[in-house]
């Protein structure tokens, strides 16, 4: 791997952090600049089309980073609700217990949506069929499996914003908890 590659890939987390605590529309270059300690010329080095090639690669990143934590598993294990498991912990663990936004969602709250709609789509539809296939596998209907599914998703979204606005990261811990009863009262039934 190249030097260049390497020291690209380390600044994309950096970069998330950046755009998860301003937005895409509130992060400056100077921000980015002065917290990740390279200048204009460097990042424009590594992100040749400026803000918007870097908000694409982290993007892109997260959404690497959840198919492989979450999608694989929900689609791949064996037993699917092992799969369920997973997944609550792998998203209990990477929004931090509720105290880390979702930077999908909250580029999807604003005019951000209309510039890097298709990557948003892709992230939110591909958890929804990565659930909802676990928990067909795990013998619900297609219906109810999409219904729950979608349920979910938004449920933590949601949790997440609620959690943010209270400054309690708590209401993200339970209703995951929540969630996850749900899912196993849903397949005992």
């Amino acid at each position: 791997m190249s030097r260049d590659i390497a020291q690209r890939h380390i600044i994309i987390p950096a970069l998330g952090e950046i755009f998860r605590e301003n937005g895409f529309a509130g992060t400056s270059l100077a921000e980015i600049t002065y917290r990740t300690g390279l200048g204009k010329g460097s990042l424009y080095h590594f992100f040749p089309k400026g803000k918007k090639e870097m908000a694409e690669v982290v993007l892109d990143d997260v959404a690497s980073w959840f198919e492989e934590n979450v999608f694989l598993p929900l689609l791949e294990c064996k037993n699917p609700k092992h799969g369920i498991q997973i997944m609550f912990k792998a998203v209990d663990d990477y929004f931090y217990s509720g105290e880390r936004i979702c930077l999908i969602g909250a580029f999807s709250l604003d005019d951000t949506r209309d510039q890097f709609a298709s990557k948003l789509n892709s992230y939110f539809t591909s958890w929804n069929e990565a659930l909802t296939s676990a928990l067909k596998r795990n013998g619900l209907a297609n219906k109810q499996a999409k219904d729950i599914a979608e349920d979910v998703v938004a449920s933590i979204q949601g949790a997440l914003v609620l959690a943010r606005s209270q400054d309690n990261p708590k209401v993200f811990t339970r209703a995951l908890k929540r969630l996850q009863r749900r899912i196993e009262t849903s397949i005992h039934e």
